[in-house]
């Protein structure tokens, strides 16, 4: 029997965390496929066009978006702001037969619409990576979202955005119980060579981490 390809979630504690830069290691360490299920603002330079050109991997396809949203707001805001409502139903999944990274917006709790938030984008069997990024608050932010995957069922995976942080990492980690997976530092420039040097680490990482035993969450 065929393994199931695997479907990874990139979502952040806040925005501008690094979910698309993580994304693009992870399409390239993994040789996958990319989806955004939406993105709001700037449509003059689209996620899926950056992660496809840092990644630099021939055999990776971006599939595409179920809306562009011409708005830099809350999708919710966006999509009003655009004249329409956003459905759950809207959202309609690629499927394709290889590993599938889907960045999504903002945070977990990020409104679709009244009732509807971005972590309704996530399906059973998901492997979700949460990118954290170091600032004041970021310890808070980072276990809010740790509790409401949790509440979901879902266990997930840290990508650390920031130097070393002892200190607030190590309570992020102990607290939840999840794996670490790779960091981001600040880089002066982030193009593909940056992104394969991050990808050799972190695929090496995650074929390790996702072959162990499930971590017990933390009480």
């Amino acid at each position: 029997m065929s393994k199931t390809p695997q479907r990874i979630f990139v979502t952040g504690i806040s925005t501008e965390v690094g979910k698309t830069v993580a994304s693009a290691v992870l399409v390239r360490a993994l040789k996958a496929d990319y989806w955004k299920p939406i993105q709001c603002g700037d449509l003059h330079d689209l996620e899926f066009e950056k992660v496809l050109a840092w990644a630099d991997c021939p055999e990776s396809e971006a599939h595409p978006s179920s809306h562009l949203l011409e708005h830099p707001m809350s999708p919710h805001a966006a999509a009003e702001r655009s004249g329409i409502r956003l459905k759950l139903s809207d959202f309609t999944r690629p499927n394709p037969d290889k590993t599938l990274v889907i960045e999504g917006a903002g945070g977990v709790l990020v409104p679709l619409n009244d009732t509807d938030t971005v972590a309704d984008l996530m399906q059973p069997g998901d492997q979700v990576v949460v990118v954290s990024r170091h600032y004041l608050g970021s310890i808070n932010h980072s276990l809010l979202t740790a509790e409401v995957l949790k509440a979901r069922g879902i266990q997930g995976f840290w990508v650390f955005n920031g130097d070393p942080n002892p200190e607030t990492e190590s309570v992020i980690l102990s607290k939840t119980g999840w794996p670490f997976l790779g960091r981001l530092l600040p880089e002066p420039l982030i193009d593909a060579d940056c992104i394969d040097r991050y990808a050799q680490d972190w695929g090496r990482r995650w074929t390790q981490i996702t072959a162990e035993p499930k971590v017990s969450e933390a009480k």
